[in-house]
């Protein structure tokens, strides 16, 4: 039954990881590009201070509620074990985007003004994109593959 607990704790808080990271992707990456610079700082500087500090505490909180689900798998249910720690090393990846790429990015974006644009803003932020959408990728896998072993 602790098993079962803790899968169930594990996938709520990776949903909301994934969720975190698929609604700016929905809502603006199709039109990002189209923004002018003005429109772009702002957004950026809006999402950044909402998503920033609950972020800082579910991405750490999901990644710790997988290790009591490998903890209580690994030797009567090794199927269940390998997916979640396939999910475990996908969600480590997101984290490692995250702090690696896409917070520097963020916040030396979040520093500038118009008069301080740099002339390769937009290559920064479509750096930024491009991360994006592989923490997206890996966000959602680590997510199935979590409910998978929940539910085989």
């Amino acid at each position: 039954m602790a098993l079962k607990i803790w899968q169930l704790i594990s996938i709520v808080f990776s949903a909301l990881v994934a969720g975190m990271f698929c609604g700016p992707w929905v809502a603006l990456t199709r039109s990002i590009t189209a923004f002018e610079p003005r429109l772009f700082l702002v957004i950026v500087r809006h999402l950044n201070r909402n998503m920033a500090q609950v972020m800082t505490i579910l991405m750490p909180v999901s990644l710790l509620s997988i290790l009591p689900v490998l903890i209580l798998s690994v030797v009567k249910h090794p199927a269940t074990f390998f997916l979640s720690l396939t999910s475990f090393a996908l969600f480590l990846v997101t984290l490692l985007i995250t702090t690696i790429v896409e917070v520097p990015i963020v916040k030396q974006i979040d520093s500038w003004t118009l008069a301080t644009l740099p002339a390769n803003w937009e290559q920064l932020r479509d750096r930024w994109s491009s991360f994006h959408l592989v923490r997206i990728v890996a966000s959602i896998a680590g997510l199935v593959l979590l409910v998978a072993a929940a539910i085989f």
